[in-house]
């Protein structure tokens, strides 16, 4: 950007402004004193967030979501790391068979894979269930971390290893004290994303969620569908501005771009 040119620094500029005018309006009207969507407004107010907090309904769907996101972000990375380590680092038969399955996910449409997994789960009598929810956002969230696991392992230098096990380190402690460490970037990078799209899902969610388990997206869906008012531009707000100081936390500790290049 330093160097490029007058017009493709305006270019950037405005669309820039076209990806986060949607956002800043949701920010604005999520500041409203009124009893309905109004943009421009007279007056601001924390009405709508003082709101969030007397939702009972809200708030539980918040924190399953919460629960829900950690839990199949962190299954996910449990089963990413050994099956990125070795996409990355072995040559085997039915590797690109494996790879592609794992990632499949990413490519059936959220509709249908909310269908598929509904069945599946009826059949094992845990359509209605927490874990269930889990297992189903596990499957969804787990080419995300393995991506960058693959992708982190792939930038690893295997003669570290391979100095550790001739100085007599067992596998374990390899893995432990020199190839672990060294892929942390990819592994916390893939886990945050994973727990984002997890917290965020919904296509599928519908399907799968009961009653009892909603997610805040799904309470959000439903609220919507009855009635429309600041408060959900208030949750939004707050969900764009967790978000934002997540993937802050992620550029500060590690690094956005060492991430999702693979650097380790």
């Amino acid at each position: 950007m330093k160097h490029a040119h007058p017009l493709l620094r305006v270019f950037h500029w405005l669309f820039a402004a076209f990806m986060l005018a949607p956002l800043l309006m949701v920010v604005l009207v999520s500041f409203t004193d009124k009893g309905y969507i109004a943009m421009p407004f007279d007056g601001a107010s924390w009405r709508w967030y003082a709101a969030i907090l007397k939702d009972d309904d809200f708030m539980r769907a918040f924190y399953r979501s919460l629960a829900l996101g950690a839990g199949a972000a962190t299954l996910a990375t449990l089963a990413a790391v050994p099956a990125g380590m070795a996409i990355a680092w072995q040559r085997f038969p039915g590797r690109e068979a494996i790879l592609g399955l794992l990632l499949s996910p990413l490519m059936v449409p959220h509709v249908v894979l909310g269908i598929a997994l509904l069945r599946f789960l009826t059949q094992l009598g845990a359509s209605a269930t927490l874990w269930g929810l889990t297992a189903a956002h596990t499957v969804l969230v787990l080419p995300y971390v393995l991506r960058l696991v693959v992708a982190a392992a792939t930038g690893f230098d295997r003669t570290v290893a391979q100095a550790a096990e001739s100085l007599g380190a067992s596998a374990w402690t390899v893995f432990r004290r020199v190839e672990l460490p060294l892929i942390t970037p990819g592994v916390a990078g893939g886990w945050l994303i994973a727990f984002i799209n997890s917290f965020d899902e919904l296509t599928m969610s519908i399907f799968v969620a009961s009653a009892g388990t909603q997610t805040l997206p799904v309470k959000m869906y439903n609220h919507i569908a009855h009635t429309i008012d600041p408060l959900l531009a208030s949750i939004s707000t707050v969900l764009i501005v967790l978000t934002l100081v997540l993937m802050m936390l992620l550029d500060r500790f590690y690094g956005i771009d060492r991430v999702l290049v693979g650097k380790p």
